[in-house]
C-alpha cells in the first residue's frame, strides 16, 4: 500500500503525518495523532461524532481521506480550550446541560462553534440546522440548542 507524507495543521500545531491512500481524517487524528476527541460513530458520513473543522468549514472527517488533507488547516474539539480555558461554547455545554453520554459532544462542540464563528447571534432555526448532521440519542437536543443560545447571549 502506497503512503503519502502530509502536512497538516491541526490545532494550531504543524504536523508531518504519513498516511496510507485509503486512511480517512478520522482515522488519522485518532490513530496516527492520538486526538481521540473526534469519535467513530457510524462511519458513514450520518451521526456526525466525527465533526472536525477542515480550513474552517466542519466535516465528518470519516468522510474525507487524509490525503485530501495535505496543507489544510484542522481544529478538533481538544483545540477548542486554549490557555487551558474552555470555549465559551464548552463551558455552556456543561452550565445549560447540553452533555449527557458526551459521545455525540465533540461533533455538536465543533458545528456549534463553527457556527457561532459565522454568525454570533443564531437564530434558533439557524442553531437547529447548524446541528442537523449531529445526532444525539441522549439529550433531546434541546439543551443544546439552549447551550448555544446562551453564548449567542454573551
Amino acid at each position: 500500500m502506497a503512503f503519502h507524507k502530509i502536512s497538516v495543521t491541526i490545532n494550531g500545531e504543524l504536523e508531518q503525518v504519513a498516511v496510507p491512500s485509503n486512511m480517512t481524517l478520522m482515522r488519522m487524528l485518532r490513530e496516527s495523532l492520538a486526538l481521540t476527541g473526534t469519535k467513530n460513530g457510524c462511519s458513514a458520513g450520518e451521526c456526525g461524532a466525527c465533526t472536525a473543522l477542515l480550513n474552517g468549514e466542519p466535516v465528518n472527517s470519516c468522510m474525507v481521506l487524509a490525503v485530501e488533507c495535505d496543507g489544510a488547516e484542522i481544529i478538533t474539539v481538544e483545540g477548542l480550550a486554549g490557555d487551558k480555558q474552555l470555549d465559551p461554547i464548552q463551558e455552556a455545554m456543561i452550565q445549560e446541560g447540553g452533555v449527557q453520554c458526551g459521545f455525540c459532544t465533540p461533533g455538536v462542540l465543533i458545528s456549534s462553534y463553527a457556527l457561532l464563528k459565522r454568525n454570533p447571534h443564531p437564530s434558533e432555526n439557524e442553531i437547529r440546522e447548524a446541528l442537523v448532521g449531529n445526532l444525539c440519542r441522549c439529550t433531546g437536543y434541546v439543551r443544546i440548542i439552549e447551550s448555544v443560545k446562551a453564548v449567542a447571549r454573551r
